[in-house]
């Protein structure tokens, strides 16, 4: 019910967006109404969920449906169907991204994820500082093969690494990635999952060698088990009034975010009047996560499902030849990366001597984000899972403004 009430509200939500998007502005393409394209939009993000869920295929396990999202617009926009630039992208920009982006951070819950996971937070922000601190290393070893925004895409990439695909739809509008560096983005962010999700499962079975390394006292994970348990937070039921808090709280907060932003000296490329009202809107979704605010249901179901048509306009702006062109070499520098990142994971679990459980679910809260970290919870231990749902959360807090920095450092790689 909660899904086709959302979906039902996002459809009353874009019929007028055409009158947000003037006609003048669209290029080629078969399909050039405003309305129409957004219907293909999502359309396209719709039917790979409703794949998943009526055939279960095996696929969506390696691949999520969120590569398919991105990719069919972009196949899409080249072949001609829909244009590849139009004002409808730009409304959508500047409206839809902070409105999911402050209720996708309503159900942050900063203080309990602190005192529940104790040490483990810790491991978790020191494998964050090795994505920040990653990103420039690979993106130095590999830019030679790569165009001049490149860095826009690492740091697109950071986004998701950081938190998930909210914040990275985040840092892509903030700096303005083109849409070839952020289907880059999205490749690499798949293909290292391909080969980083198993590593993380199979450390289970590492759990005595890994025990040992980090002097693990005994006592640490029944007592984290034990506290997972208050965690559950029960919410009342969906209803039309939700929808309605939901969307006053989003679009109320990015109007305050963009007219405070409009007044903040700009410091580009990397600092400018996006990134200060994506900072914002940031700050105000935290912010309202300590009020009675984060009890409204329906909160992440409805961000989400504005973040895969965000996605889906993304693929549209897509230019596939220069996608093509870069693929290897950008991947190669992730996968240099994804290792530095595990290098800073292992330290900070000996550093704090946390078990594999948590150091595994830390770095699936980083670079799996809520999709991922509750699967490798439940893969080492079920009572774990509100853990890493927390842990996630966290990670969609602090997200977008850490990629932000480590786009700033890529761009400073790049000026080499």
């Amino acid at each position: 019910m909660i899904r086709k009430s959302i979906l039902l509200s996002l459809f009353g939500l874009f019929v007028a967006a055409p009158a947000f998007a003037a006609e003048g502005g669209v290029t080629r393409g078969l399909i050039t109404n405003t309305g129409g394209v957004l219907a293909v939009l999502a359309a396209n993000a719709g039917l790979w969920f409703w794949l998943e869920k009526r055939f279960g295929w095996k696929l969506f396990h390696f691949i999520p449906p969120l590569l398919f999202i991105y990719l069919f617009p972009a196949i899409f926009s080249n072949a001609g169907l829909i244009p590849g630039k139009s004002p409808l992208y730009d409304w959508m920009g500047e409206y839809i991204l902070p409105v999911f982006l402050i209720i996708l951070l309503l159900d942050v819950n900063v203080g309990a994820t602190v005192r529940v996971i104790g040490k483990g937070i810790f491991v978790m922000l020191i494998g964050t500082l090795g994505v920040v601190i990653g990103a420039p290393i690979g993106y130095f070893i590999v830019k030679g093969w790569l165009g001049p925004e490149a860095w826009k895409g690492f740091g697109t990439l950071a986004g998701s690494w950081i938190g998930g695909t909210g914040n990275m739809a985040a840092v892509a509008e903030g700096i303005h990635t083109p849409g070839t560096e952020f289907g880059l983005a999205v490749v690499a962010d798949n293909v290292v999952y391909l080969i980083w999700l198993p590593i993380l499962l199979q450390s289970k079975n590492m759990a005595k060698w890994f025990h040992k390394f980090t002097r693990l006292p005994e006592a640490n994970l029944s007592k984290l088990q034990e506290a997972a348990k208050e965690l559950t937070l029960e919410k009342p039921p969906l209803a039309m009034r939700h929808l309605i808090y939901l969307t006053a709280i989003g679009f109320g907060g990015a109007w305050i975010a963009g007219q405070i932003a409009s007044v903040i000296p700009q410091a580009p490329p990397v600092f400018t009047t996006s990134t200060y009202s994506i900072l914002l809107v940031s700050v105000f979704g935290i912010a309202l996560s300590f009020t009675k605010a984060r009890m409204i249901p329906g909160s992440h179901e409805l961000a989400m499902a504005l973040v895969y048509l965000f996605v889906s306009r993304m693929g549209a702006k897509t230019v596939i030849a220069g996608l093509v062109d870069q693929a290897i070499p950008f991947v190669a520098g992730a996968y240099i990366w994804i290792f530095i990142h595990g290098a800073f994971l292992l330290f900070a679990a000996r550093l704090f001597r946390v078990d594999v459980h948590t150091a595994a679910i830390a770095s699936a809260a980083n670079i799996g984000g809520a999709a991922s970290a509750p699967i490798v919870a439940s893969f080492h231990d079920e009572r774990l899972v509100p853990v890493a749902i927390l842990m996630a959360l966290v990670g969609y807090a602090v997200g977008t403004a850490a990629a932000f920095g480590t786009a700033w450092l890529c761009h400073q790689v790049s000026l080499i």
